[in-house]
């Protein structure tokens, strides 16, 4: 009698199950299909420890019964000896009587190992196994089949892969059952093929589970031609542990295999036996792999001959096919050094080449050369390349080596040469960059995948050339006139002879040391050499700067260089058109702005330019800009960029300084885009960069001041005096503030008198700084940079100071334009500016300095008050102090230095005194230089000595000089 769920019976039907999600067994109560969740789980698994008690069994409905889920090696476990509660009744079903015998088995199988992979079932997407049983193990074996007999009658059709499921299962969640059998799946993976190819035992031994036991190995053997036109292949043999392979082949004649080599060796008799069945077995494995290769009179053995092209494909394809088939292979020791081999196209220069007989001018010179193929060692003329390419093989011998063509690299190589035969020849740029760059590839167009590269062979005059290109140590050093009137130091004689080394093969270069190290001084000195020396074409020099430097360029020629003719172009009153042309035939040297090489591109392109200088060339960084693309297409012979930040972000900053000192050189901007920006920015390949560098490198000379051999010729101090014009906007202010002072100053009494003096004083210092601060606007729009050549000049060289990762000092009097300063320096730098004033309270002040020595800290800048930050600081992080306004007392602005100048600097400290040309700054300045009466004790802590003055000494001194305004 059959009793429902929760009475002390129960009947419980199984069977075996495979869907989509996987083989199990289920399970379910005969009499309640209905049964509560859960209930049936919780009766059948109460004591099995294995499935959690049942928390790992899967509950599931089919309708409205209820069955469990139970994995393969669970329901091994489970069934060969069920765990209910110890109160319960349970009958099973027949049909599941004969899985719980099976279980019984497999469960013993597992146990003794008696199972093995399924060479019938196992393929590539999935593993199979089956039943191993030892022949003397007859009664099990008997067991076995009579209960897979009944459980196909019982319908359970997949039985034969329980014992599978139960071992993936076992893989998966045994470790070291795991690891044991991964090993031998991946090997019976690798042999896939072998399986085809042969039968289980040898698909076994390919796995590692049964052991070879013939005394030798087969490979087959690729022989390269000797004294035939044929290729041929030949099966060899090696024994077991290892030694020579041995050559064999089939003697029509006797019947039989034999050595097949010149020497005494012979096969081992004991082989012999065994010989012609194990090559039977490998003949098939070999056949299966390359059918392709039957022979036409044998369908079960090889083809023994092949052609070049036959045997290039057995090396490259076939080969790694038999490899994967478990087949050994023996090739030529010579094919993997020539199958990894491309062929390299060189342009071997000739001899004559940069000799004196034939001497290089420009980038444009066509360079004569021949061409020439090299593989390896073997070396091929263009004709001789042409003959081989002809004959549409893969595989040469050639001057006693095998040589390999890719028709790829040949249709390459071929293309090449037609565009450069269109070409007529390469130019000095091609050369250069297929040298210093260690080749360029030949397909520009991506499409192709090869990475054949055209080189260059230099001749001995062309490595001796460049070799001084690229060491400044090579190149002659220049005899500077005595009419320059500076004295160079070590690296600045090095940096006038490299340009005029460039100069001499019409190249132009980036002169871009580090700010303070005098790029200005050696341009100078270069001017006064071309001048002596007379080696200036038919047109002056052209000198492009930024306006706020003009005036600068003008005192430094005047002081360095007072032989050269200085022409200015710039203000309302210039010289335009043909007036312009012949204005500047007697000058050495015009200067411009930036803003007016645009503007007066037409004037400017009248001129036949000898020497084409810009200063802070980082003004045409921008490619796009109508300035930059002006400014490059104005004709000169020689062509030089100063700046201390030639590239700040981008490679195209790069890219538009070099096309300006040498056109064409990098290419054009698209072509530098895609062969060199893009990849660079995407991989960062350093190979790509280093090529980059090298490619660069022998047109700019830059060196920083931490370099040894600097340091070793720079003092501890160096101090440079920074001019600047006044605006158009500053002229007339200055000059109506002086009128307001003469026209006042003989009707007042002593006293009054005095302070109208110290009043305009001030004023007119304030207007050299900036026309807001003497007007006192507040708003932003009134402290646009454009109005102040100074503020202008600050910025520029805060920006230089800022990209060399160092630190500066900024001191002013008037606490409005410190304020000022700090807001436009932040803006334009991106980092906090600190401003220490006598408004700062200690406990700030002191939070100041400590986060401005913090070399962790952002900053670049730390603009002072003259009197604040002028004694009692230690600010060793700067190496640049700039004196933005002149407190007439040499010894307060030394003080101030010596924030940064003292014990701690570990820098050389460069000190900028600015000046605005034409004014009381810059006269002052002369006084003092001079010290015509004055002294320190006539110079005291104030400025009372000037209200001292003569009106007619007054009107000398505040006089605005008009040469030096620049409207």
């Amino acid at each position: 009698m059959k009793t429902y769920i929760g009475a002390r019976k129960l009947t419980v039907d199984g069977f075996w199950n495979e869907d989509e999600s996987g083989a199990s067994v289920l399970l379910s109560a005969v009499d309640r299909k209905d049964a509560a969740d859960g209930k049936l789980r919780t009766l059948l698994f109460a004591w099995h420890k294995a499935s959690w008690y049942g928390a790992d069994i899967e509950e599931i409905s089919i309708g409205e019964r209820k069955l469990l889920k139970i994995p393969p090696l669970l329901a091994m476990d489970y069934l060969s000896s069920p765990q209910h509660v110890r109160l319960l009744q349970v009958d099973w079903t027949d049909r599941l009587g004969v899985l719980m015998q099976m279980a019984e088995h497999i469960r013993t199988a597992l146990l003794n190992g008696w199972f093995a992979p399924d060479w019938e079932r196992w393929n590539d997407e999935k593993r199979a196994w089956r039943m191993s049983i030892p022949e003397k193990e007859h009664a099990f074996s008997l067991q076995w089949d009579t209960n897979a007999q009944a459980a196909h009658r019982n319908g359970d059709i997949g039985i034969e892969h329980w014992i599978s499921g139960a071992i993936e299962q076992m893989i998966e969640e045994n470790e070291q059952a795991g690891s044991a059998w991964k090993a031998v799946s991946s090997a019976s993976g690798e042999a896939v093929l072998r399986r085809k190819a042969a039968d289980e035992e040898d698909w076994l031994i390919a796995i590692g589970l049964r052991k070879d036991v013939l005394p030798f190995r087969i490979a087959l053997q690729l022989v390269e031609p000797a004294e035939s036109a044929y290729w041929r292949l030949r099966p060899a043999l090696q024994d077991r542990d290892g030694g020579p392979w041995l050559p064999i082949r089939f003697n029509e004649k006797d019947g039989g295999w034999e050595a097949d080599t010149e020497d005494e060796r012979e096969i081992p008799s004991e082989w012999l036996s065994l010989l012609v069945g194990k090559l039977a077995k490998e003949q098939l494995k070999w056949i299966t792999a390359l059918p392709e290769l039957k022979a036409a009179s044998n369908e079960n053995e090889l083809r023994e001959r092949l052609s070049d092209n036959e045997a290039w494909n057995f090396l490259e394809h076939a080969s790694v096919q038999l490899l994967e088939a478990g087949c050994p292979v023996l090739l030529p020791s010579w094919w993997e050094a020539v199958r990894t081999r491309k062929l390299r196209l060189k342009a071997k220069m000739k001899s004559s080449v940069g000799s004196a007989a034939q001497p290089m001018f420009g980038l444009d010179q066509i360079v004569q050369f021949d061409w020439k193929l090299a593989l390896g060692d073997v070396n091929l003329s263009e004709a001789e390349f042409m003959q081989l390419a002809e004959q549409n093989r893969r595989l040469f011998h050639i001057g006693g080596e095998w040589v390999h063509l890719d028709p790829q690299d040949v249709t390459q190589i071929k293309q090449w040469l037609k565009r450069m035969g269109k070409r007529k020849g390469l130019s000095f740029r091609d050369v250069l960059e297929m040298h210093l760059r260690g080749g360029i590839p030949l397909d520009d167009s991506g499409e192709l995948e090869s990475e054949l590269e055209a080189e260059v062979e230099l001749n001995e005059h062309m490595t001796a050339w460049l070799t001084q290109l690229q060491q400044i140590s090579e190149i002659p050093s220049a005899e500077i006139p005595p009419s320059f009137l500076g004295e160079l130091r070590p690296y600045q004689h090095q940096g006038v002879s490299w340009l005029l080394f460039l100069r001499k093969f019409g190249l132009g270069g980036v002169l871009a040391d580090d700010m303070g190290l005098g790029k200005t001084i050696q341009f100078m000195a270069y001017l006064v050499y071309i001048k002596e020396r007379k080696l200036q074409s038919n047109g002056p020099s052209l000198l492009i700067c930024p306006t706020s430097v003009i005036g600068n360029w003008e005192k430094e020629l005047e002081k360095f260089a007072p032989s050269l003719r200085v022409m200015l172009h710039y203000g309302n009153k210039r010289e335009k058109g043909e007036h312009f042309r012949d204005s500047v035939a007697e000058a050495d040297l015009v200067i411009t702005s930036y803003s007016l090489a645009q503007l007066d591109e037409e004037d400017l392109n009248l001129v036949d330019w000898d020497a084409l200088c810009l200063d802070e060339a980082q003004n045409i960084k921008n490619v796009y800009t109508k300035q930059s693309t002006a400014i490059r297409r104005l004709p000169a012979q020689h062509r030089i960029a100063l700046t201390g930040t030639p590239m700040e972000n981008r490679l195209t900053e790069l890219w538009s300084i070099y096309d300006f000192i040498n056109p064409g050189y990098l290419g054009n901007i698209n072509e530098f885009r895609k062969e060199v920006v893009a990849p660079i920015e995407k991989t960062r390949d350093e190979k790509m960069i280093a090529g980059l560098q090298r490619w660069v490198k022998p047109f700019m000379l830059r060196r920083v001041k931490k370099d040894p051999n600097i340091q070793l010729s720079l003092p501890d101090k160096n101090e440079f005096k920074t001019y600047m014009t006044l605006t158009a906007e500053q002229g007339v202010l200055y000059e109506n503030l002086v009128a307001d002072l003469l026209e006042n100053l003989d009707k007042l009494g002593p006293m009054q008198r005095r302070g109208l003096i110290l009043a305009a004083l001030t004023k007119l210092k304030q207007l050299c700084d900036h026309p807001s601060l003497l007007s006192g606007e507040d708003k932003p729009a009134a402290w646009e940079i454009e109005r102040s050549n100074k503020v202008a000049r600050l910025l520029e060289m805060c920006e230089e100071i800022a990209a060399e990762g160092e630190r500066c000092l900024i001191f002013t009097q008037y606490i409005d334009m410190g304020h000022q300063l700090k807001q436009m320096l932040e803006e334009k730098l991106g980092l906090p500016v600190p401003y220490l004033h006598g408004g700062v309270p200690k406990v700030k002040r002191d939070q100041m300095i400590e986060q401005f020595q913090n070399a962790d800290e952002p900053c670049c800048a730390f603009v002072l008050s003259l009197k604040a930050g002028g004694t009692g600081l230690n600010l060793t992080a700067a190496n640049h102090v700039f004196h933005f306004d002149r407190w007439w007392n040499p010894a307060v602005e030394n003080q101030a230095t010596d924030r940064a100048f003292r014990i701690g600097q570990t820098k050389q400290v460069q000190v900028h005194k600015f000046i605005t040309l034409g004014t009381l700054e810059e006269k002052i300045d002369e006084m003092i230089e001079r010290k015509q009466s004055l002294n320190d004790q006539v110079v005291g802590q104030s400025e009372q000595w000037i209200t001292e003055m003569t009106t007619e000494d007054l009107r000398e001194l505040f006089a605005l000089r008009k040469g030096w305004l620049k409207g």
